[in-house]
């Protein structure tokens, strides 16, 4: 069972840095390692926060782009291509995921090509956030990094886990999805309480998640990060793990009342009617088949197999799919969770029956 608040955590020590640019020796014993430490361990990161300056040496973090609210559509699909050079922690998941340091300075959560679920995830994770970006909801900026053979060789924590052994992660273009806050400057959490949810500042996108959700067949619960600055008391949610989108390695839409849902109806309580879901229900169900191709097109063909036909289909799927979403929502809305329990209710602000 989860304690009261299950963190996204920092452990903050001490990062010994190389002399030259891009140089990934580090000392065993004395390192920074901010790291995705999924249990109750919020406490510890406040404490230890006061380590910030003190645990680097002469090089600062850069703070990685925030997504306090909902912004316009994303239209820059524009990949960066960034070399990974220092392991810092493995995550936990089936994916077997791996945070890590990057040649831009920042951190990035890594999912490897020979993951045991299936290659395709680095394609789900990718295409899922670049749909998600151009609907303007709050998801990190997907990544490919360069992850070589060298490091890989010097990194024995680099491998995956299969029920024979283990065997060391693939080098090469691998997906990146950065650490929604600079671990030096802030808190992340991947479960908040109800009565600490109110705090979060842009909770009605989760409304909008839960439509493209609908719209991409996640076969997976919706997972979320919520994070603050460590001078804020508010929260704002990111979006993370699309892997399970297009019903994982399948690529088929299986549709179910509750795939895709986040675990606490809490969440959904202010939708009201088919506007709470604006503007990324009408940002989805008017996406030209043209966007979803240009999204398709910045996923790596390795990491598809280099199946374009099958890449074709799905986007033809998902274009037809769009017609689709509403009935995928009411067919939530009627489920035995009752999510919606406002649903018809006169919004105070407008005034206006939804």
């Amino acid at each position: 069972m989860r304690g009261p608040v299950t963190g996204l955590a920092c452990s903050l020590s001490k990062l010994k840095m190389g002399k030259q640019a891009g140089d990934a020796e580090a000392s065993s014993e004395n390192f920074c390692v901010p790291f995705f430490a999924l249990t109750s361990v919020a406490g510890e990161v406040a404490r230890r926060a006061g380590f910030d300056q003190r645990c680097l040496e002469g090089e600062t973090v850069k703070t990685i782009p925030a997504f306090v609210l909902a912004a316009a559509a994303d239209k820059n699909l524009v990949r960066t291509r960034i070399l990974a050079i220092q392991h810092m922690q493995r995550m936990r998941g089936r994916s077997q995921s791996q945070l890590m340091r990057c040649s831009d300075q920042n951190f990035y959560v890594v999912k490897f090509s020979n993951n045991p679920q299936h290659r395709r995830v680095l394609a789900n994770e990718m295409f899922g956030a670049l749909l998600a970006r151009i609907a303007g909801l709050p998801v990190p900026e997907p990544t490919v990094l360069e992850v070589t053979e060298e490091l890989i060789h010097r990194t024995p924590e680099l491998n995956i886990h299969l029920v024979g052994g283990a065997t060391p992660c693939e080098a090469g273009m691998q997906f990146g999805s950065p650490y929604v806050v600079n671990p030096l400057k802030g808190q992340v959490f991947d479960y908040l309480p109800a009565t600490m949810l109110e705090r979060v500042q842009n909770v009605a996108t989760f409304a909008g998640m839960l439509v493209l959700d609908k719209w991409t067949g996640n076969c997976d619960s919706r997972q979320a990060a919520f994070w603050r600055l460590i001078s804020q008391c508010n929260y704002a949610v990111a979006f993370i793990d699309q892997e399970q989108c297009f019903n994982g390695g399948n690529w088929n839409f299986p549709d179910t009342a509750l795939g895709g849902v986040y675990s606490q109806n809490v969440v959904y309580e202010n939708i009201l009617g088919w506007d709470s879901f604006e503007p990324w229900l009408s940002r989805i169900e008017d996406m030209s088949q043209n966007s979803i191709s240009g999204a398709a097109e910045k996923i790596p063909p390795d990491w598809y197999m280099e199946d374009s036909c099958a890449l074709g289909a799905l986007v033809r799927k998902l274009a037809t799919r769009r017609t689709m979403i509403r009935s995928l929502l009411a067919a939530f809305r009627l489920s035995s969770r009752k999510p919606f329990p406002n649903w018809g209710e006169v919004d105070s602000k407008s005034s206006v029956v939804v």
